[in-house]
Order: C-alpha cells, then structure tokens, then sequence
C-alpha cells in the first residue's frame, strides 16, 4: 500500500505540479503587453488566457499531491522528521503563492485595459507576476530536493 501512495503522490506531483509551474512561467510573456507579448496571429491574449485557465485547473488537481504526500508519511511513520515537516511548510507557503499572488495577478492582467498608456503598468505588473512565478517553482524545486535527500534518511542513500 505503502508503494501505491508513493506512486499516486509523486505522479501528482508531475502531472499536477509540472503543467502550472510551465503555464505560470509563460503567462507573464503573453500577458506582459511588451514585444514580447506579440504572438503569431495576435492570438497574445488568447495564450494567456489558456496559460491562465490551465494554472486553475491544474491548482486544483495539484491538491492530491500534499493529500497523498501526507498519507505517505503517515504509513511510513516519519510525519515529524524535520525534512518533511519543512517540506510541508514549503508547500503550504507555494500554494498560498499560487493562490493569493499568482492566480489572481493572471487574473488581473487578463481584466486590464489595454488602452494607451497602460502597457508601462502591464509589464510592471507581468514582471512582479514572473518574479512570483520564479519563487513559486524554486519552493518546489526546493521540496522536490527534500524528497529525495531526506537528511537524516536511514537508507544510505
């Protein structure tokens, strides 16, 4: 059962995880309003628009990943080593990101105006965005490396 869980928990983690962290990371080009926003066609707003609605879904299929993550631990009796208790911090503290700064910023840039003058706010706006973005993928990056180390692991690995 044990190996199960692992196995649901760590694809989860790349079939839910990888997607956002790819979506959230493209979503400030096409929504920036800069050059380099221009995609072919002019389809720009329309990218951003499928990079934000894939973040949302994925967040919510994300949410097997600490869910399984937990009751691995559970099982294999190490929920109060240190290594996953910070990795469960830092999962808490990405989510949060992903959902108080980074869902709704997508959000925010697809509802503003494009109107002139605004494009000077929009990259400033799209810069904070991939700014959290990057925070938000080096969480992972950072839990992802707690998984496999495990400092104090009893493997000898």
């Amino acid at each position: 059962m044990t190996k199960l869980l692992l196995s649901v928990h760590v694809l989860a983690a790349i079939l839910a995880i990888g997607p956002i962290a790819v979506a959230a990371s493209l979503f400030p080009r096409y929504a920036g309003g800069g050059d380099d926003s221009r995609a072919p066609g002019g389809r720009a707003p329309q990218i951003a628009a499928f990079l934000h609605r894939t973040c949302r879904v994925y967040a919510v299929v994300g949410v097997v990943v600490p869910v399984f993550g937990l009751a691995t631990g559970a099982r294999l009796g190490v929920l109060t080593d240190a290594w996953l208790v910070t990795s469960i911090a830092l999962t808490a503290v990405a989510a949060a990101l992903l959902a108080l700064a980074i869902l709704p910023g997508q959000r925010r840039l697809l509802s503003a105006p494009d109107g002139a003058g605004a494009g000077a706010g929009r990259r400033t706006a799209a810069s904070r965005l991939a700014m959290a973005t990057g925070l938000f993928n080096l969480l992972w990056a950072t839990v992802v490396v707690l998984m496999i180390v495990r400092p104090g692991s009893t493997t000898g690995v």
